[in-house]
């Protein structure tokens, strides 16, 4: 295999399958948001009894193995060029080291609801660099999500700032800039990876980085005081929440153009809080309860958009 530098001429990667795989990556992108939207108060129950990083070295762990099961199963090609190994390396940990430890610590600090939501300032990021790097101009159906998620997040924050931003804020707003960055990278850098391949050794790298943090900060994995429902909870995070919503993402990410994809995934946040209410517990205020309609209606916008494919054929029949 190789890899396409981004100086190459070669055209750009495309979005693939048609309107057959735009609607196919759009389903995908829904039934992620179930699943990521569960793992969030899963996290916030594996949290009262683990510590962050012994929490995240055993889901990543989970994770791997997960996605290393599910290459075999398909077949996929696991070797990455010498010369990929670099962006491989980067990817990972914006999209997955850096963002799963920020995630953990920001749970710890602040209410998991509001922490859910905010970690989906990502669009934001992900939209304004696409612009800037990619040259993904947006178009008004996407500058309505990102005005109305904006909007959405002034609610949530707005209550909590007049008293001072909380540390756990700040973690999940940067949780978030650095999952957007590293969406954008995955498009820019034009790995002629498999998605599943790539998603395998990111989670790998992520891990390494993970548990090299764990033994520097915290010495050793700490599950003593870990009761069923938090190892529960940890293995249906790494399972599920790592190892199967990340092969489904980055599938998502290589089909859809960066800014429809993190818009589309805004679905996840406002099926994390219910979960949340309903799981852990937790019950949101009125003005949380707007700022989650605000970014519900941002995702709706990207999700129900007509497909590039469909949109050529409209104009053909013109």
């Amino acid at each position: 295999m190789t890899v396409e530098s981004h100086t190459s001429a070669k055209p750009p990667v495309k979005p693939r399958g048609g309107a057959a795989g735009d609607i196919q990556a759009k389903l995908m992108l829904v039934a992620l948001c179930l699943l990521w939207g569960v793992t969030w108060p899963a996290m916030k129950i594996a949290l009262v009894e683990i510590p962050p990083l012994s929490m995240r070295t055993l889901t990543a762990a989970a994770g791997a193995v997960t996605l290393l099961a599910i290459c075999l199963a398909a077949r996929t090609r696991l070797r990455v060029p010498t010369n990929a190994w670099g962006h491989v390396v980067a990817i990972a940990f914006l999209n997955i080291g850096a963002f799963s430890l920020l995630t953990a610590y920001a749970q710890v600090a602040a209410a998991t609801s509001r922490v859910t939501i905010l970690i989906y300032t990502m669009p934001i990021w992900a939209v304004l660099l696409a612009w800037i790097v990619l040259r993904e101009k947006p178009n008004a159906r996407q500058l309505l999500s990102v005005v109305l998620c904006a909007l959405g997040l002034v609610a949530l924050i707005a209550p909590v700032a007049a008293t001072g931003v909380p540390l756990g804020l700040l973690l999940a707003v940067a949780a978030g800039a650095s999952w957007g960055a590293g969406t954008v990278y995955v498009k820019w850098a034009r790995l002629d990876i498999d998605s599943l391949a790539l998603a395998f050794w990111q989670l790998v790298v992520a891990f390494i980085l993970i548990a090299a943090c764990l033994l520097l900060f915290d010495g050793r994995l700490d599950i003593d005081r870990a009761h069923a429902p938090a190892l529960l909870a940890t293995a249906f995070s790494g399972i599920v929440g790592s190892g199967i919503a990340y092969a489904m993402w980055f599938a998502i990410v290589r089909r859809l153009s960066a800014a429809t994809a993190s818009l589309g995934a805004l679905g996840i946040p406002v099926v994390g809080v219910l979960s949340t209410v309903l799981i852990v517990g937790e019950r949101p205020t009125t003005t949380d309860l707007i700022g989650f309609g605000l970014i519900f209606a941002a995702s709706a916008c990207v999700l129900w958009a007509p497909s590039a494919a469909a949109r050529q054929r409209k104009a053909l029949t013109r």
